[in-house]
């Protein structure tokens, strides 16, 4: 399990990303929301939209599964 979260402001191809905790690419603090503690990327990014975040996309380095684009 890892913790997650949604860059607050959307990428070059006008998605917000999701990103674990561990990743070398996590925005900074004040340019992302916590999602929470989940088993895969498809929750978070599921809990990302729920929030309102749309587009959203996986990291291609830490969340590659749901990394679309």
């Amino acid at each position: 399990m890892d913790h997650y979260y949604v860059h607050i402001y959307t990428d070059d191809d006008g998605d917000h990303e999701i990103h674990t905790d561990e990743c070398d690419f996590l925005p900074k603090p004040t340019h992302r929301d916590y999602l929470g503690y989940y088993n895969n990327c498809e929750n978070a990014v599921e809990e990302a939209g729920n929030n309102g975040y749309s587009p959203v996309n996986g990291c291609y380095f830490c969340s590659r599964d749901c990394h679309t684009s």
